[in-house]
């Protein structure tokens, strides 16, 4: 029985995530290769080890063309033509030839995520899309977390509260407050805890993190007392928060209950 055990004091990102599970010894080049089987094109992957605060991890990030243009400006004009919906990208997750558990954890995080936006912006669900850098980002870095998590051969995942700023953040269309409301969203009918960091102005738990968390974690709380750790990772956040921007993950291996001698 393996346990990843995630760390999150300072949030949590689509690519913190990848990052930390990087760090814990995923192979970046087979990573690649079971990206490629979605048959999407226009993005390079760069993984960078660096220290932070001295610490050494894993730093993750999906490099895409005009991103330098665009940014991250939600254009209503072209929205339609460049961005993707939905259902493509459930499409797209369903017709690769990725694994069965893999599919299936990745198109339950793009449900949770579109079904937040669409209640929060008040759309039909089948009208919700993420335009084109945040959909090729999003697909990039859900698909790939479900990927390094099988290659972790992870059987289950738990987590600790998750931190998140406070505030304001600017985005495209004004100010949004922190948690961010597809965010907040994704907390209805769930117990997941979030502590607020007063000191941090910004956003620490992306939609895309929120996503991966309701899907993939099975329980939170503190940290496991009674098994054994084999390695941990970091994973490096991309946003300056004033501290040490990271997502700790923690490799457990649970004993049989053979191996125990009283």
């Amino acid at each position: 029985m393996r346990t990843l055990y995630l760390d999150a004091f300072s949030g949590i990102s689509g690519d913190m995530f990848i990052g930390a599970l990087l760090d814990l010894g995923v192979d970046f080049e087979q990573l690649q290769q079971e990206l490629a089987k979605l048959g999407v094109n226009g993005y390079t992957l760069s993984q960078k080890r660096e220290a932070k605060s001295s610490i050494y991890g894993t730093n993750f990030d999906v490099i895409l063309p005009h991103e330098k243009d665009h940014g991250f400006v939600e254009d209503h004009h072209h929205h339609h033509h460049h961005g993707r919906h939905l259902q493509e990208i459930l499409d797209l997750i369903a017709q690769s030839d990725l694994s069965e558990k893999v599919k299936a954890n990745a198109s339950a995080v793009f449900n949770e995520i579109a079904a937040a936006e669409a209640v929060v912006h008040h759309l039909p669900l089948s009208e919700v899309h993420f335009h084109e850098v945040g959909a090729l980002d999003s697909i990039v870095d859900i698909v790939g977390c479900c990927i390094a998590l099988e290659m972790l051969q992870v059987d289950t995942v738990k987590c600790s509260a998750l931190a998140d700023g406070s505030g304001f953040i600017q985005v495209a269309h004004g100010q949004m407050p922190v948690p961010v409301p597809a965010v907040m969203q994704m907390r209805v009918g769930t117990a997941i805890p979030i502590k607020a960091r007063p000191e941090v102005h910004t956003e620490l738990i992306t939609p895309t993190g929120m996503g991966l968390v309701k899907v993939l974690v099975d329980d939170f709380g503190p940290l496991p007392e009674t098994a054994t750790p084999l390695q941990i990772g970091y994973g490096f956040g991309k946003r300056d928060t004033g501290g040490f921007n990271a997502l700790r993950a923690i490799l457990f291996e649970k004993k049989t209950k053979s191996a125990c001698r009283n």
